[in-house]
Order: structure tokens, then sequence, then C-alpha cells
């Protein structure tokens, strides 16, 4: 790697906080995309940027490799999710009771949340801190094992205190779907409080964004057919809008 190069690659990040591989080809014309793509590895295993889906962040000092991870989900295709979060906002309704799984859709969802009277049950720490800025709701968080990386709780205490309460709404994340596979995520205790949610919430809604349609993960909690609404950013493939049309599923 040039040394110069890396350099001033690390301080531009630092500076601008967050940058994409495309701008940084505009910065140096004279190497090649795959030339900074490997900088960008080497400046990551340094602690100095962490990658993001076609970029990358700057690290804030003193921050932790799993903060900075958590950080950099943020920072992915934010504006998507906002405009996620302003549907799913249209669905909720005052003095219910909402079930808000882990994920940055869920936190994009939090931080847009009015201050109204609501019952709100989350697995996830970061979203119940980002409630905490509300009065009007009571905010429950869920007991169990925390899953640092993605700042779930599940386990068996979870499931428990959640299957005596009558939830009229569930905003469920998700890591992967395919026609096959259906809706997936990595850990079997996550995918056990999903799938709790599917059956015995009132209405079913999935955020999932076009990113994850392809992809699929070890365990499967639901498909098209076993919720109310979807929630996307865009455009899906023609396979599940067929489908969610079929079943009566709504596609936001």
């Amino acid at each position: 790697m040039n040394l110069l190069r890396k350099e001033t690659i690390g301080k531009y990040i630092q500076e601008k906080g967050a940058v994409t591989v495309k701008e940084l080809g505009a910065l140096f014309p004279e190497v090649s995309l795959m030339t900074i793509h490997r900088d960008l590895e080497k400046l990551e295993r340094e602690g100095v940027i962490t990658r993001t889906r076609g970029g990358a962040i700057a690290v804030t000092q003193g921050s932790s490799p799993t903060e900075a991870k958590l950080e950099a989900r943020m920072q992915t295709n934010m504006k998507a999710k906002r405009e996620m979060a302003k549907k799913a906002l249209k669905l909720i309704e005052p003095g219910s009771a909402i079930f808000m799984d882990a994920g940055t859709s869920s936190i994009a969802l939090a931080q847009m949340l009015p201050d109204m009277d609501l019952n709100i049950f989350t697995t996830a720490p970061n979203v119940a801190i980002e409630l905490s800025r509300l009065s009007a709701p009571t905010i429950h968080m869920c007991c169990g094992t925390l899953n640092r990386l993605n700042q779930a709780v599940s386990g068996q205490s979870t499931l428990q205190m959640l299957s005596g309460i009558n939830i009229a709404l569930a905003f469920i994340g998700v890591s992967g779907y395919t026609d096959e596979g259906g809706f997936t995520c990595g850990k079997e205790d996550e995918m056990l409080v999903k799938r709790l949610m599917v059956e015995r919430a009132g209405k079913k809604v999935i955020l999932m964004d076009s990113s994850k349609c392809g992809k699929i993960l070890p365990y499967t909690f639901g498909n098209v057919e076993d919720v109310n609404y979807i929630i996307t950013d865009g455009e899906l493939p023609a396979s599940i809008r067929e489908r969610a049309g079929k079943c009566g599923t709504q596609i936001l």
C-alpha cells in the first residue's frame, strides 16, 4: 500500500465521517477501485475505519469494534430506512401494544416515533434507549441473553415474557428472504422470538429493505402468507409481489 495514500484516505474518512468507494476512486483516479478496497481492508484491520456496503465510516476514538460495526450498519442505507419508518408510523394506533424487534430499521422507527400513548415491548436495548426520549409511551424491555453484535435479546425468558402479552402490532426485522426459504435470520433463539410474534401478534409487519431479497440464512420464522404487511424501500421481485397478491399481504 502507498503509505501517503493510506494516510490521506484515513484522514479523509476521519474528517468526513463516512465515504463511498466511488468517492475515494474520484479522489485517487490513478488507482483502481480494487486497490481502494484493499486500502480500506488494511485501514479496518488497523482500527481506523469500519467498512460498510460500498464505502467506509470513521471509527470514533474510544469505541469498541462492536460499537463500530453497529454504527456502520446504522449508516448503511439510512435514507431508505427512514422512508420505511414513515410508512410504519401510519400503522400505529394510539393506546395499542406494539412489539419492536431488534435491528437498524427498528432504530429508524424509534427515532421518528411521535410522543403518543403506547405500550411498547422490545428485544433491543438500543431501541429502548432511543424510545426513552419520549414521555407518553410505556416502554417494556424484554429480558434474556444479549447478542452484542445486533443488540438483540433472546432466550427462554424472552419467550416466556412475550407469550403472556397481547401484541396488537409487531414490527419484525429480517436478515434474508427467498421464495423457498421465506423470512430468515441467523440465530435460532432470535428466530424463536420472531416466530412467536408471527404466531401471536394481531397484525404482523415485516421491515425488509430490498437488499435482503435473494439472501437465505439458516432459520426460517415465516413466509409472505403469514404476515399482514411488508414494508420495503423499493421494488421487490415479481415473485414476492405475486405471492403477496394471492394471499392478501399488503406491500407498502
